[in-house]
């Protein structure tokens, strides 16, 4: 199986939120999807989930895929009824706690019926991937649970577990392939050698399966002109946040920041603060 390179753009990038999404999250992607959460999560062997439930819930236009607020996370419930929340950030936007926190919630909350006993609420996994170096922590993968202060080893629910898997760390690493979740971040980082991709597409099905999908994805000029007009979008936000860190004192920039994130475009904020 050949790694896809699109002619005149390299190889796509699978950290694309929106082609994150058509590789992971749509109907039909189960084996990809599947394989990714049991790399995240460390399940291996018996331990292993076998099944998902992929929830889609995204209807695709132009002014959607423009808009530079929008979120395309991938929703899923493993057969254990935990659901899953997985999300790509490839710029800071200084709210990614909060963020994940929101979306954890929006899992969490809103699968309580009327009536329903709080003891059904689902336990919720939120996995962000960022493209930044978030956190401080020193290795790449981190995750999070309600701990006591105290006394560490005793969680209180396991009701919320938030991932970060940081993808500035991941790339300062000596890969060893034996770990799937190095395979899986091998295959998502589009600047690797040809033939180290190629290798990781090898060795585990379920990112071959990933791959056949980019590689279709790529085939189909709806999807590509979504994808590029997604980039485009992506790359006008990034100079928003430059254009933010340019100004000179630090509570005008966060002003700016929370406005940009409020949905406000770079001339209403300037017209605002200054």
């Amino acid at each position: 199986m050949k790694t896809f390179i699109k002619k005149s753009f390299g190889r796509l990038d699978p950290l694309n939120d929106f082609l994150f999404y058509k590789v992971m999250g749509e109907k039909g992607c189960e084996v990809q999807l599947l394989g990714f959460l049991n790399a995240v999560l460390g399940k291996t062997g018996d331990d292993r989930f076998t099944s998902v439930e992929i929830l889609e819930n995204k209807t695709f236009t132009p002014d959607k895929i423009g808009d530079k607020s929008v979120t395309f996370d991938v929703r899923a419930v493993l057969q254990a009824k935990t659901k899953i929340n997985v999300e790509v950030q490839l710029r800071n936007q200084f709210n990614m706690d909060k963020r994940s926190l929101f979306h954890w919630s929006r899992e969490f909350s809103g699968s309580l019926k009327a009536g329903q006993d709080f003891n059904e609420l689902p336990d919720v996994i939120a996995i962000n991937i960022v493209n930044f170096d978030y956190l401080g922590t020193k290795g790449f993968h981190s995750c999070f649970h309600l701990r006591d202060d105290k006394e560490p080893d005793v969680i209180l629910t396991g009701a919320l577990e938030i991932h970060f898997i940081n993808m500035v760390r991941y790339r300062k690493l000596k890969k060893r392939f034996d770990d799937p979740l190095i395979r899986w971040l091998t295959w998502f980082n589009k600047n690797n050698k040809l033939e180290i991709t190629a290798e990781v597409v090898k060795m585990d099905e379920a990112i071959l399966s990933a791959d056949e999908r980019l590689a279709y994805l790529s085939g189909d000029e709806d999807a590509m002109d979504l994808y590029h007009r997604r980039f485009m979008a992506m790359c006008d936000r990034t100079s928003e946040i430059n254009y933010a860190y340019a100004k000179g004192r630090a509570e005008e920039r966060q002003r700016f920041l929370e406005l940009l994130n409020q949905g406000l475009s770079v001339e209403e904020i300037k017209q605002r603060i200054q």
